[in-house]
């Protein structure tokens, strides 16, 4: 039996060698890191192999044993090193083989997880790829649907645009050149300036709140708010509107909970919706807006008596710039009522849908209380 003392002996010189190997084989590796890993692999098997036999050789010295002994010790260790070595080529190729085909299916147009097996970190990335370009895939439709709609945009109120302005002209024109001269033409002329000016205004105002919306710039002061004011402040914003079309015009709110809200970007969105209900029902027909908190969520519907939405427009009623039938929408605004209002929901992080209903269409506005 060995002493100890020259137990510890023997391990201390083993590990000063297998140090000694393990530093240069460090340093290869740091030499190599830009390289395969297959190559890698070949250097780690290596450093065991060579760590093991200098070990080895190491006790052998310090044993004395004689060269017989040390040769079969030596040609074992050897044979055992190259079989692991063996391995560890073979472990390479592997991974590099299953890179390779990782990467021929990032280069493809449309990444597709490899059909192969991969180990489970190649497999994971390939699973983690592939939701990555799901989500560029989904990014780059909604990119395209935004540029769509953005030339439609454009394309809508630049002839929203040319209408009254080329009515300002005219009348501006006439009562410059004099053309009109009496009294009662002169007071209609400037009544209908002031109409238009005042569309105009509209127009720009909703087109600034359109642009800080889409830039994430739209900032919220919100402070706890009756349900009900809001409910009413909308119906009373539109009641003006309401009886010049003859239109009934309801509100109701079955519990008035407050909600934490910005009481006047809130109020806005709710008025396009009820201003829009407005111009789409017919005279002698309803409008009803009705409020609620249900399930620690607050809810207000706007019904109207439009006659219904198509089916196929119902996903683009709140697209920018949409506008459906064209019968349905004289004298409507650059169409950005509803695109306002579902962003100013969606900045309370609530929700707001659509409809058809009864002789009409329902839209409905979902927020946490």
């Amino acid at each position: 039996m060995i002493p100890f003392e020259d137990l510890l002996w023997v391990v201390f010189y083993a590990a000063l060698a297998a140090f000694a190997v393990a530093a240069v084989a460090l340093a290869v590796l740091h030499a190599l890191r830009g390289r395969s890993v297959g190559t890698q692999l070949v250097v780690v098997g290596a450093a065991t192999v060579l760590a093991t036999i200098s070990g080895i050789l190491v006790i052998s010295f310090l044993m004395l044993l004689n060269d017989h002994d040390r040769s079969v010790v030596l040609a074992v260790v050897t044979s055992a090193g190259l079989v692991a070595m063996a391995v560890s080529v073979l472990l390479g190729r592997r991974l590099v083989a299953a890179n390779r085909t990782l990467v021929e299916a990032v280069r493809a147009d449309r990444f597709r997880p490899p059909s192969a097996h991969l180990p489970a970190e190649l497999a994971e990335l390939s699973r983690e790829l592939e939701a990555a370009y799901d989500r560029l895939a989904a990014a780059h439709e909604r990119e395209q649907a935004l540029e769509a709609s953005r030339r439609e945009l454009v394309a809508w109120v630049s002839h929203d645009l040319r209408t009254p302005l080329a009515g300002l002209r005219a009348m501006a024109e006439a009562l410059e050149d004099e053309v009109v001269a009496d009294e009662e033409t002169t007071r209609r002329y400037h009544a209908r300036i002031r109409v238009e000016v005042e569309r105009l205004t509209e127009m720009v105002d909703d087109l600034f709140e359109l642009s800080r919306i889409h830039a994430g710039a739209l900032r919220l002061s919100r402070e706890r708010v009756g349900l009900a004011d809001l409910v009413a402040e909308a119906v009373a914003g539109a009641e003006a509107l309401a009886r010049a079309k003859g239109v009934r015009l309801r509100g109701d709110v079955r519990e008035g909970l407050p909600v934490q809200v910005d009481a006047g970007e809130l109020g806005r969105a709710l008025r396009n919706l009820v201003v829009n209900a407005i111009r789409h029902t017919p005279s002698d027909g309803a409008v009803e807006i009705t409020g609620e908190v249900r399930g620690g969520e607050a809810r207000v519907t706007v019904a109207d008596a439009c006659g219904g939405i198509p089916e196929g427009d119902l996903p683009r009623v709140f697209d920018v710039a949409f506008r459906g039938e064209a019968a349905r929408t004289p004298g409507g605004g650059a169409g950005l009522g509803l695109a306002i209002a579902r962003g100013i929901v969606e900045a309370h992080a609530g929700e707001i849908g659509v409809a058809n209903t009864g002789p009409g269409c329902r839209f409905e506005v979902r927020l946490p209380c």
